[in-house]
């Protein structure tokens, strides 16, 4: 959601440069299932653009409907959705309204967590019910200091809280520069993730051959820049060279991403290994348990295409802690 997020604040610094206003819409909370949960924002411009869903696409407009009288009088307030009627979806949602429009010293303070890959959390003031109600509104913390992200009064009453910790946002490195290169960073880029592309040193392409990518470096393996590499990162090794592959694999083996994938079949990873581990046999075994080979899931996948999708579905399998299978087989609710 953190791309999310900052989507939303790219967009009101647009709107503000067009000298238009801008209100922030988060579910704050849920009773009941919905398509999406507690957390999800969207930013409404003045001129009725909508960056953004907190549904899929039912809600959106009725809170273009109701954000009119926030953009009239600056004041937040509540509004309820109830899908169980409309959707489907067996839930009431608890949506706030406010005036986004946080400080200049909001905006340098969020730049700089971005860059840094840090994390930031999010707190929400609300009620479980509709209209103008004194207290209300976001505030968003980075490393102890409170930014608000609308005007918020004293309350007069105790409110309900929703607090939601904000980790960075989520990066695929992508080794390698070939034509399933460019497709996997296209989907990942598509799925809101940061994406950085490593060629080597002789390739003859550049940044504007991914699109979607947000960094390119060309560089000799041991001239790898690994201090960005954190939880919140996923590797796929995919250069199509052996040698560059465990060049890549040995530069990485201090690092501890959440997910590294190698291009290619079964023997080629034992190969790959078996080669490593004799010039790291001391390595961390944590380490090893972050290798996946072949990369992706077992979905047939045959073309380029298909293959990224089968790599992204396993990263965030990988990421959510989830086991694939068949929705239709699971019991309870889908997120649960």
């Amino acid at each position: 959601m953190t791309h999310e997020f900052k989507d939303i604040v790219q967009a009101h610094l647009e709107a503000k440069k067009d000298g238009l206003k801008t209100v922030l819409a988060s579910v704050v909370a849920l009773d009941g299932s919905s398509y999406r949960k507690p957390g999800v924002r969207m930013l409404i411009v003045e001129n009725n653009d909508m960056i953004g869903a907190v549904s899929g696409g039912c809600v959106e407009k009725d809170i273009l409907r109701q954000s009119q009288s926030v953009f009239q009088d600056g004041q937040s307030k509540m509004m309820t959705y109830d899908g169980r009627y409309r959707l489907g979806c067996e839930g009431v949602l608890y949506i706030l309204l406010e005036a986004f429009k946080p400080d200049e010293a909001f905006f340098d303070a969020f730049v700089k967590c971005l860059d840094t890959r840090q994390e930031f959390v999010i707190q929400s003031n609300y009620q479980k019910k509709e209209g103008i109600i004194k207290g209300i509104g976001s505030t968003l913390e980075i490393e102890g200091q409170a930014y608000a992200l609308s005007n918020i009064t004293e309350s007069e009453h105790p409110l309900l809280q929703f607090t939601q910790q904000m980790p960075p946002c989520f990066k695929l490195m992508i080794f390698g520069a070939e034509h399933d290169a460019v497709i996997l960073c296209q989907l990942a880029s598509f799925n809101g993730w940061e994406v950085t592309v490593v060629s080597g040193p002789l390739e003859s392409k550049t940044i504007e051959n991914f699109p979607g990518a947000t960094a390119f470096h060309s560089v000799s393996p041991d001239d790898l820049e690994l201090n960005s590499i954190d939880s919140e990162t996923a590797i796929v090794l995919m250069s199509h060279n052996f040698a560059n592959d465990l060049k890549y694999l040995l530069e990485l083996k201090d690092t501890r991403p959440v997910y590294i994938g190698m291009l290619g079949p079964s023997h080629r990873r034992e190969k790959l290994l078996s080669q490593f581990l004799e010039y790291c046999p001391e390595v961390d075994e944590q380490f090893l348990e972050l290798i996946h080979g072949p990369a992706g899931l077992n979905i047939g996948a045959e073309t380029p295409q298909e293959i990224a999708i089968s790599i992204l579905s396993e990263i965030l399998s990988v990421v959510r802690e989830q086991t694939p299978m068949a929705l239709k087989e699971k019991v309870g609710g889908i997120h649960n």
